[in-house]
């Protein structure tokens, strides 16, 4: 075996198998572990997926939520074992792979309308 397979096995044992289909312009809620003294807990952070990069181990996506009337985005590394969880809440109907011009969005501007779900989905 050459180096480039010893890496790729390695990189495939810490993969996550159990995580859904995450595209851009979905509503995702990720259970992120967190420290807080010698206590674990998990926190839910909700938003929308405004892209998305790399592909394998190093996939990540990045969540957009408004706050408090303040926009909060966080970059996510998806097989982290920091993420506890990913769950897909609604489908996004969208036509770019990066929806960065939800920045400049205030308020209704700022939706993104849900995909029909097919009946076999």
């Amino acid at each position: 075996m050459n180096a480039e397979e010893i890496i790729r096995s390695i990189e495939a044992a810490q993969m996550k198998p159990d995580l859904p289909e995450i595209r851009v312009g979905d509503q995702v809620r990720v259970g992120v572990r967190i420290q807080e003294g010698g206590k674990e807990r998990v926190q839910a952070f909700e938003g929308t997926v405004i892209a998305m990069r790399h592909s394998g181990i190093n996939r990540t996506i990045t969540v957009r939520k408004v706050f408090q009337g303040i926009g909060v985005e966080r970059v996510f590394l998806v097989h982290s074992p920091r993420i506890e969880s990913i769950q897909v809440l609604r489908r996004g109907k969208v036509r770019r792979a990066k929806l960065f011009y939800l920045r400049d969005r205030v308020g209704k501007a700022t939706r993104i309308k849900a995909k029909a779900e097919s009946p076999d989905s």
